[in-house]
């Protein structure tokens, strides 16, 4: 007689593997965002930056990938933080200028707090309402001070002594103490750096002392055959920037192209020197997450809400449609997802964050975010249908600037802007004229590719579902002082 002992331990061990725990589920992963003010990607050494190095912030790269061509949809720190919490357009989440953002509409934070994340928001907020969706907050009232800055913790503002970055830095690094171990994090840390007014810290104050910074190449940009937008727009750097950028008078009698060189020294050195500070504060944040076990389970993404002028077209700001402005810097470390090191070229916008940030921590992206979850970029696997061009939109006018409001459309070759309010359109083959000197917009032989994206603009304006409501009339700017309850300085 056979003997059923074989079949006997098959069964059994089918019936133990029928029984046992399904495998235990990854993680989900931390997500650490770092949100600068007017860093311009030139200005970032992963980026080839010609006069300064980044060298914490090119750790993220390294570690992670590079977005060669990330844009805003809007160039200007209020609109563009509204568009990183909701991943709209201006239009749609009601910021198209300094108005005050409703903070009752849903946004990434919130998504992710109701999913048991425990999310934070530190450092510069500037959206005028109370931060919701935030287990803990840390802002700076408006744009914030250099040294010995307010923060508004909680509904309470209080002084805390020493330097911006440092102390973002400090209140970002408490965060991940303090955090409840049995929940993964959102954490916002949103440097002030480098917005104007440009004020080192006493570490950096001396760098570059002992050399000048090179010119970009358009420095003395005449502004000729462009529309009348570009010699209103009152951010040059010759006649606009005050005492108060360059720390001082210039010397007596310094007039003309010396008077230009002097004031873009006193400016740029400054905000390298802030954008060093910010970059040892970076450095010290990826420390802690390396040495606490955070770095293999922590996704950072590294962004600016513009791009920046540095000389470029004789401007500092921001706000026009042309490159140094709309282009921003993006890095992203994703452990397991992005190959480190890599560099991915399609085209990306701001409305991708928020939808990006929800994919990464396994939630469905909402059919009403107007943007695309970069995973797929970051695993290397593009699809098919992915974006070639872009729908942009500046509305604040005459604050702050004089740049005429317009919208236009980018390719991956060209560029088409319409300034609504006068008439005028400016057009540029971004191959053959990548620094956007010469306004084709009359040559002839351009004339049937212009046709072609003028059509386009019409396609991405109607697909960003702009219809036009705040053309002639923004909403009225709101950045009034918020009057919280206080407590004595320090506490």
């Amino acid at each position: 007689m056979k003997s059923n002992l074989p079949t006997l331990l098959t069964l059994a061990l089918l019936s133990a593997g029928a029984c046992a725990a399904p495998p235990a589920k990854a993680p989900r992963p931390n997500i650490l965002v770092i949100f600068s003010d007017d860093h311009a990607s030139h200005a970032l050494s992963c980026y080839g930056s010609k006069i300064n190095t980044t060298p914490n912030l090119d750790r993220i790269a390294a570690g992670g990938m590079r977005f060669t061509n990330a844009f805003v949809t809007n160039s200007i720190c209020t609109p563009s933080r509204a568009t990183l919490m909701t991943g709209k357009y201006s239009h749609m989440n009601g910021v198209p200028v300094f108005n005050r953002f409703d903070g009752s509409q849903p946004t990434a934070a919130k998504y992710l707090q109701g999913a048991g994340y425990h999310t934070g928001m530190i450092g510069k907020w500037h959206l005028g309402s109370d931060p919701t969706g935030f287990d803990y907050w840390s802002i700076l009232p408006g744009q914030g001070r250099y040294f010995d800055p307010q923060f508004i913790e909680m509904g309470v503002a209080k002084t805390v002594k020493g330097y911006v970055s440092d102390i973002i830095a400090d209140q970002t690094i408490d965060f991940l103490e303090k955090r409840p171990r049995d929940k993964p994090f959102l954490l916002f840390s949103n440097p002030k750096a480098p917005h104007r007014p440009w004020e080192p810290d006493e570490k950096h104050a001396k760098m570059y002392a002992d050399n000048d910074i090179p010119e970009p190449p358009t420095f003395n940009d005449d502004y000729a055959g462009r529309s009348s937008a570009a010699t209103e727009a009152t951010m040059r750097i010759d006649r606009d920037l005050k005492p108060s950028d360059t720390k001082g008078e210039p010397p007596a009698k310094l007039a003309g192209s010396a008077l230009k060189k002097w004031k873009y020294q006193r400016y740029i050195k400054d905000y390298l020197r802030c954008v060093a500070s910010m970059d040892d504060n970076v450095g010290r944040v990826l420390d802690y997450l390396e040495k606490n076990g955070l770095a293999e389970n922590t996704v950072v993404i590294y962004a600016s809400d513009n791009g920046f002028y540095l000389g470029d077209h004789g401007w500092f700001d921001k706000r026009f449609m042309y490159e140094h402005s709309l282009r921003v810097p993006l890095l992203i470390k994703a452990p397991g997802l992005a190959k480190p090191g890599s560099v991915a070229d399609r085209m990306v916008l701001n409305t991708d964050f928020a939808p990006t940030i929800m994919d990464l921590a396994g939630l469905p992206v909402p059919a009403d975010m107007q943007g695309r979850s970069l995973a797929p970029l970051l695993r290397g696997e593009p699809p098919a249908d992915w974006r070639t061009a872009m729908y942009y939109r500046y509305y604040h006018y005459p604050q702050d600037h004089r740049v005429q409001p317009h919208y236009g459309v980018r390719t991956e070759s060209a560029k088409l802007i319409y300034f609504n309010k006068i008439d005028a359109w400016e057009f540029y083959d971004l191959l053959k004229d990548p620094d956007e000197l010469n306004n084709a917009y009359n040559e002839p032989a351009y004339a049937q590719k212009i046709d072609e994206m003028k059509k386009e603009l019409a396609r991405v304006k109607k697909e960003a579902k702009d219809d036009d409501q705040f053309a002639s009339d923004a909403p009225t700017d709101d950045v009034a002082p918020r009057r919280p309850k206080t407590a004595a300085p320090g506490q």
